[in-house]
């Protein structure tokens, strides 16, 4: 019967499921009566309670085998979110006993049934030393109904310690990220100069560049006006009028392109001192505290930078983007 049974596939590695980290349900296949279903719920309880369904069968004689059967076809019927709630992981259990007690495991039968469940099943019937078929097309024997309890479901307090360290590993990282950033933003604004030399600086290259333009405007039309005169000296007089007029035009349209120049080099300048403005506005800490960010200062109205210096104040003031709030120790 193995044999057979083996050769279509039943009992191949590659069918076999993965079970499930933390069940939420959990259907036990056993009697209703006797220490086995005792001790799977007990080990249950103090590892980590679940819910548990049991479907009542016979574990031994001619009932054993199509109870088994129908129970494990049964559970897998059963429809997520019904009024039965379907389980995510099957046991199906038995104590020890001798091989005749044994034998309904080793029906073709039940061994089909857990081979083709779609819920993930552990077997766990009699001792260490039993084996029967089904513990072949199982998903995973367990030497014992106990041991099939414990891997099932994880230690409680394991698992809320562990999830503990995963948290303070989460803390310490994103602790440490910040203040990496924080210092790498400190280092870029020791290379920046402070915003405000920046706005000065383009002021007083506006202020001088207006002061220029009209003097060069002056000084460049009174030239042109020279030549002109000078040029008109020697010349007859209806010729004289033409060349003046020609001259007159062309000093218009110099006069002309040089004011829209100059307007044009002005609002450029404009335009930078604004650009300078906006970066003066994005570097102050204001711009900080918009994105959620805060200022602690001592008694001194020193900046606090650490837990160490906060502890020794007698007093602390806290600035968010929307007003300033006083602790007092």
């Amino acid at each position: 019967r193995k044999k057979k049974l083996e050769a279509e596939g039943l009992f191949d590695k590659s069918i076999k499921k993965e079970i499930p980290y933390l069940p939420e349900i959990i259907g036990v296949v056993t009697s209703p009566s006797g220490a086995v279903i005792q001790d799977i719920l007990h080990r249950l309880s103090d590892r980590f309670p679940r819910k548990v369904l049991l479907w009542p069968v016979a574990v031994q004689g001619e009932r054993c085998a199509p109870d088994v059967a129908a129970a494990i076809n049964g559970f897998n019927r059963l429809t997520p979110g019904g009024a039965m709630p379907r389980p995510e992981l099957i046991i199906v259990a038995r104590g020890g006993g001798s091989i005749e007690d044994l034998w309904g495991f080793n029906e073709e039968s039940v061994v089909r049934a857990a081979a083709e469940s779609e819920i993930p099943l552990i077997s766990a019937v009699g001792h260490e030393t039993d084996t029967t078929l089904i513990d072949f097309a199982s998903d995973l024997r367990a030497p014992t109904p106990t041991a099939a309890a414990e891997y099932a479901v994880p230690v409680r307090a394991d698992l809320m310690g562990w999830l503990s360290s995963m948290d303070e590993r989460r803390v310490r990282s994103l602790s440490t990220g910040l203040e990496i950033k924080r210092q790498r933003l400190k280092d870029l604004s020791r290379g920046l100069p402070a915003p405000d030399e920046l706005v000065a600086m383009s002021t007083q290259r506006l202020d001088s560049i207006s002061e220029r333009l009209p003097r060069a405007l002056i000084t460049v039309s009174n030239n042109k006006r020279t030549i002109l005169l000078q040029t008109s000296a020697g010349l007859r007089g209806s010729l004289l009028k033409n060349k003046l007029v020609d001259r007159s035009e062309a000093i218009n349209r110099f006069v002309k392109s040089i004011q829209s120049n100059m307007k044009v080099i002005i609002q450029r300048n404009q335009s930078a001192l604004e650009s300078l403005e906006r970066l003066r506005q994005t570097l102050g800490y204001e711009a900080t505290l918009q994105r959620g960010y805060a200022v602690i200062r001592n008694e001194n109205g020193g900046i606090v930078t650490s837990v160490k210096v906060a502890d020794v104040s007698k007093s602390l003031e806290i600035e968010f983007q929307d007003g300033k709030t006083s602790l007092y120790k």
